[in-house]
């Protein structure tokens, strides 16, 4: 088997261009390291850099990126790019990206690396330490463009407008490489000064209050009507068997995409909760009649922001709408000083979240140039290819960097 260009720079040292002549203990190191050697050593330097992180990304932290790795298919070359302040393994860790090669992109047979997302990723921007995102983007493109690895790199959901995309702009700027948004999305966001029930009467309509106070005053009619908040491990097995029950029962077990509908799907959910409650970063709520859970959801906490992960609720109730009675009691962290704001992961345009939180959080995939002839061939055919479809099917990509200037 050939080895790729990632694994041929497995374990060197990698510098940006001020760094090439001579190589000193306390300059910055780069490796791509296998996924199979993560070890103890890296989890703890790894969990302190997620603390640091400039964009909190609970999804690169090592308790949810390591059951995805042991439980869904990867490429064999996928690697974790690790920066190093100076020697590796025996210094801070300054950034973190699973990057892993692909053949295809789209609809077309197009060689390219990526970083690493599956169905239940929903962000992928890099863990990177404050201060360091321009050295992290320097760092990655020298490292690639070093390799044979043909094509270019993409990065896939990462925060637009961000410090790392304002960073990554930045070096490409400077060293006359293109860096092309590809795709946008905007998804809600509970973000606000106001309290909870500020920010409820002045984002739900006075219908709709009326209408939901309605259903909760029925709901209510029919036995005791609980709304719990769990913060730690306390109960925990029972109830995630509880919501993969909850959720499979509902059209997502109909249509076989509930996580309970496979064995792997089940471990991984199983897994990264409770890796979460280990680390302090999982919060769970539910409705419940007479002890029955109506509608579940699991929250990851991480900095001073949160991430919406899962919902579930029983459709036999849906006409007292659990689910949105409960994202209701979820506003409460707008009360609470040390969450700032909550992702709430969902789709663009989603009808229930969409009418309850009116903040947007914009989430793109860029496409970034390497150095090479053919590789810049590569690149600037699909490209060309790219925008001559989206014109073609009336695609327009909005850049909310572009609007704020």
């Amino acid at each position: 088997m050939n080895l790729s260009g990632l694994q041929k720079l497995e374990g060197t040292d990698i510098r940006v261009n001020r760094f090439r002549d001579g190589l000193s203990p306390s300059e910055p190191r780069a490796v791509f390291h296998p996924v199979a050697a993560i070890d103890a050593n890296l989890v703890e330097a790894w969990s302190e850099l997620a603390s640091q992180a400039s964009e909190p990304n609970i999804f690169y932290e090592h308790w949810f990126l390591s059951p995805g790795l042991t439980q869904f298919d990867h490429h064999p070359d996928l690697r974790l790019f690790l920066l190093w302040a100076g020697e590796p393994e025996h210094s801070q860790l300054l950034g973190l990206l699973p990057l892993g090669p692909g053949n295809r992109f789209g609809r077309w047979p197009v060689p390219h690396v990526q970083n690493w997302v599956h169905h239940n990723c929903f962000l992928g921007t890099p863990l990177v330490r404050k201060g360091f995102e321009q050295a992290f983007w320097e760092q990655l493109l020298t490292a690639l463009d070093l390799s044979d690895w043909p094509g270019f790199l993409h990065i896939n959901g990462m925060t637009i407008g961000g410090p790392l995309d304002q960073a990554l702009r930045v070096v490409c700027g400077d060293h006359k490489r293109r860096c092309d948004l590809v795709h946008s999305e905007a998804r809600a966001l509970l973000q606000s000064d106001l309290s909870s029930e500020a920010y409820y009467e002045a984002t739900v309509r006075t219908k709709k209050r009326k209408e939901l106070r309605r259903q909760a005053k029925r709901l209510d009619e029919l036995g005791d009507v609980t709304y719990g908040q769990y913060p730690g491990a306390e109960g925990l097995d029972q109830w995630i068997d509880e919501f993969l029950h909850l959720e499979k029962t509902g059209w997502k077990g109909a249509n076989g995409s509930a996580l309970d509908s496979s064995p792997r799907t089940r471990a991984f959910f199983q897994q990264a909760l409770a890796g979460a409650a280990a680390a302090g970063q999982l919060e769970r709520r539910d409705i419940r009649l007479d002890g029955k859970p109506l509608a579940m959801l699991v929250n990851f906490l991480s900095s001073d922001g949160g991430f919406g992960f899962k919902t579930a609720f029983d459709e036999e109730y849906s006409r007292f709408s659990p689910g949105v009675l409960l994202q209701i009691d979820n506003l409460n962290f707008l009360d609470q000083p040390a969450i700032g704001w909550i992702d709430s992961c969902a789709a663009e345009h989603h009808p229930m979240i969409d009418s309850i939180w009116s903040g947007r959080r914009h989430i793109g995939r860029f496409s970034i140039e390497l150095e090479g002839v053919s590789r810049r061939a590569i690149f600037h055919g699909l490209r060309l290819a790219e925008d001559l479809m989206g014109k073609i099917r009336g695609r327009t990509i909005f850049d909310p960097t572009e609007v704020q200037k």
